[in-house]
């Protein structure tokens, strides 16, 4: 008996192993950032697997499902990002579907205050449900699929609502050292975009100032290449980056 101890050790540890790759694997990968109270970007856009994870909450350790908001903030922590504090509303432990009111106060030592504070838009659109529920974003029992966007950023509240958070829209190829053109809209909390007149829209050392109609154009590198297209205004959140591949 002595004998097969190492052996089944050792298929213990592997089946682990495996069962950890399959977890990880079946986790979305997506695309994270944040933003902060200044409009700086606390992190970077970034691709991320939100794997679940678990919490601190005091004294308590909290499960988080994948595939949600709060498991891309966690990833982007592990990662060297900011750190994090929660509160807890309800009764967080080692079960997923006790982390729905998990609340987070502050990211990089910006604490909420009043009606600011931290909020996440997924696709573009806040979410309804806290950052860990089970139930996804929006409560439909749908969490985060492979390649959204999610975006934790600070709200500055006006009128119930949030600042705009920009997003910019280019062509998937453009030719070396040809025009470029991009267009930037603005979606207020419930997705709902319009265009973003005054945006700054960056393509490496080439920017322009966005029309009233939220476009404008850019001059493409003249070396082929994978290049990101940037938009910011003060006040409103910056985009999050989109590629062109210049040939």
């Amino acid at each position: 008996m002595s004998a097969r101890r190492p052996i089944l050790a050792a298929l213990a540890c592997c089946a682990l192993a495996l069962a950890g790759s399959a977890a990880a694997a079946a986790a979305p990968l997506v695309q994270g950032m944040v933003v902060g109270a200044r409009g700086e970007a606390l992190v970077p856009a970034r691709n991320l697997g939100a794997v679940a994870t678990s919490v601190r909450v005091g004294r308590r350790s909290c499960a988080v499902a994948a595939g949600t908001p709060l498991a891309v903030l966690a990833a982007m922590r592990r990662a060297g990002g900011p750190a994090f504090t929660l509160r807890d509303y309800g009764r967080c432990g080692p079960a997923p579907v006790n982390s729905g009111q998990l609340f987070v106060n502050s990211i990089a030592g910006q604490v909420n205050r009043g009606q600011d504070g931290w909020e996440y838009k997924v696709a573009g659109r806040s979410g309804t449900t806290g950052a860990a529920d089970p139930s996804g974003p929006m409560g439909d029992g749908r969490r985060l699929r492979s390649g959204v966007q999610v975006l934790w950023f600070w709200c500055h509240s006006a009128g119930g609502g949030c600042q705009r958070a920009l997003e910019v829209t280019v062509p998937a190829r453009a030719a070396r050292g040809g025009a470029v053109p991009v267009r930037v809209l603005g979606r207020d909390n419930e997705g709902r975009a319009v265009p973003v007149a005054g945006a700054v829209v960056r393509l490496g050392s080439d920017f322009a100032s966005t029309a009233a109609d939220g476009s404008a154009t850019l001059l493409a590198p003249g070396i082929g290449g994978r290049v990101q297209v940037t938009a910011a205004r003060a006040g409103l959140v910056p985009s999050f980056p989109q590629a062109v591949t210049v040939e």
